[in-house]
């Protein structure tokens, strides 16, 4: 989306004292939309997340030109195809970026022809561009390893209820990012399917249509991720930061994040504990981090990035695993993490792709300050422009941020940051 060359350079506020109004959630606002298109409602879902992989969605259900391109959005992919192969919506090409037409997307192109879709490659078997040729589908039963990207389900669960007899989806071996499956369940029903796990590995979804219903999305607990890491970092003993629109039990993955930060010495204070009602959650420092930290990100690989970029300037070892889906991702964030924090001393391993450990060793750095690759990866920018609390930072092409949370840099000059170029 972004691809001219600029570098924002970034230096810390004497304090960090904020209130942040944060994005709607990226992952409830796509859910939202392809369900609103499959109900056939004609009310929007209130409080829209307004980045670009939620707009890419908004436009190609509201255009549906001939070919639609989704850019560098994977959620919009995976969603789009099953959207498009389970609705009578004529003939359409699915594209987007350089990257995005090297993500895999067979295993998701195989369970939606074994359902009847007319979908072909354009180039590459396995990887976008798609052709999508439209129908109503049966349905039935079917089977997807469960170790792939949650995405894929998710996309297959939506349609669900317009399928005529249904789906009974078993997902076999190991199942990975299950709060993001849950929050899929979770937003179906919200608007009136009858869903449910059935067994510790299958799904069932029934053939009853969504109701149409107006409908509120709250804010996104990912993008609270990078002002509880800014918090932990801040050597600003009273450092507080009041977040809005988060809820107490959201059924984001995510929200794990208050979790994971209170062993890094951040305390969560929510106003309101009302169920399904957005309030201001306050971060504060509690004065207790862990020596050490290991952690499963396998339910929450997104975050995987702030913990990594955070252990390393808090001097707190760690070794995270459940990473296998990072390689897939907007870059391989596997290598990019290693890359990246090689600039700045740390030198951290990985085993097999899935796992990072770093044993506290640092090198030292001399030269220039160290200027950051984002990858065309958002998260890459959100979770290393925090690091300006500890160290002068460089963050190279950091528009890359309107993928997930478009007013990321005016929130940081908001908090005291000076961030120049």
């Amino acid at each position: 989306m972004h691809s001219e060359m600029t570098q924002y350079s970034l230096t810390k506020p004497r304090n960090l004292r904020t209130t942040v109004k944060l994005p709607a959630s990226k992952s409830i606002s796509n859910r939202a939309l392809i369900i609103y298109a499959l109900s056939d409602c004609c009310i929007l879902p209130e409080n829209l997340s307004d980045c670009d992989d939620t707009e890419v969605i908004i436009r190609a259900l509201r255009d549906k030109p001939q070919t639609i391109d989704i850019g560098a959005a994977g959620t919009a992919m995976r969603f789009m195809t099953a959207y498009l192969a389970a609705t009578n919506s004529g003939e359409h090409v699915l594209t987007g970026t350089d990257r995005m037409k090297q993500r895999p997307i067979g295993i998701l192109v195989d369970a939606l022809r074994r359902l009847g879709a007319d979908i072909r490659y354009e180039g590459r078997e396995g990887f976008p561009p798609l052709r999508i040729c439209g129908s109503k589908l049966e349905g039935g039963a079917l089977e997807i390893e469960g170790n792939v990207s949650s995405q894929y389900i998710s996309a297959l669960l939506m349609i669900g209820p317009v399928l005529s007899k249904g789906l009974t989806l078993r997902l076999q071996g190991d199942i990975i990012s299950r709060p993001y499956i849950d929050l899929t369940l979770w937003t179906m029903r919200e608007f009136g399917a009858d869903v449910d796990w059935t067994s510790i590995d299958t799904i069932e979804v029934k053939p009853q249509a969504y109701r149409p219903r107006p409908y509120y999305i709250e804010n996104d607990w990912s993008a609270a991720s990078y002002w509880y890491e800014m918090v932990a970092l801040s050597e600003d003993p009273e450092a507080e930061v009041r977040l809005e629109g988060l809820m107490d039990g959201s059924k984001q993955g995510d929200s794990s994040v208050r979790y994971i930060f209170s062993l890094l010495g951040v305390k969560t204070v929510f106003d309101s504990k009302k169920p399904g009602v957005p309030t201001v959650v306050t971060l504060k420092k509690s004065g207790r981090c862990v020596p050490r930290l290991e952690y499963d990100f396998v339910n929450s690989p997104d975050l995987a990035q702030t913990f990594v970029a955070a252990c390393c300037a808090l001097g707190v070892p760690f070794r995270f695993t459940g990473l296998q889906t990072l390689k897939i991702k907007e870059t391989d964030r596997i290598q990019a993490l290693k890359t990246e924090m090689a600039k700045l001393g740390y030198v951290i391993s990985d085993v097999n792709g899935c796992e990072l450990f770093w044993n506290g060793d640092k090198t030292p750095t001399a030269g220039p300050v160290p200027c950051i690759d984002t990858y065309a990866d958002h998260r890459m920018a959100l979770a290393f422009a925090p690091l300006a609390l500890r160290m002068p930072i460089v963050i190279n092409n950091p528009k890359v941020v309107t993928k997930s949370y478009p007013q990321f840099w005016d929130h940081l000059r908001q908090a005291g940051f000076l961030v120049e170029g």
